[in-house]
């Protein structure tokens, strides 16, 4: 869930908003009814390491992809029948 709310309210309120981010809610502070900021939980170590291993032990599953490969890939979108 997100949570949205005034800077001034956040300002007031701002403990109980990190407790509500801690807990896995986002915040989204509003300035003139513009959103300018977001509070949300941060990720920790084990977690960014953990996920960065799990994308290289999937990369290493795949065969690499040549450069040629990726400009055929891009310019495929771009030719006109």
């Amino acid at each position: 869930m997100t949570i949205e709310i005034k800077v001034a309210q956040a300002k007031k309120y701002l403990s109980k908003l990190l407790s509500k981010v801690e807990a896995g809610e986002d915040v989204v502070i509003y300035r003139g009814g513009k959103p300018v900021a977001r509070l949300v939980p941060t990720e920790n170590r084990e977690d960014r390491i953990a996920m960065i291993e799990a994308i290289r032990k999937e990369r290493a599953r795949h065969k690499r992809v040549t450069l040629e490969e990726i400009f055929e890939f891009r310019d495929e979108g771009r030719r006109w029948i």
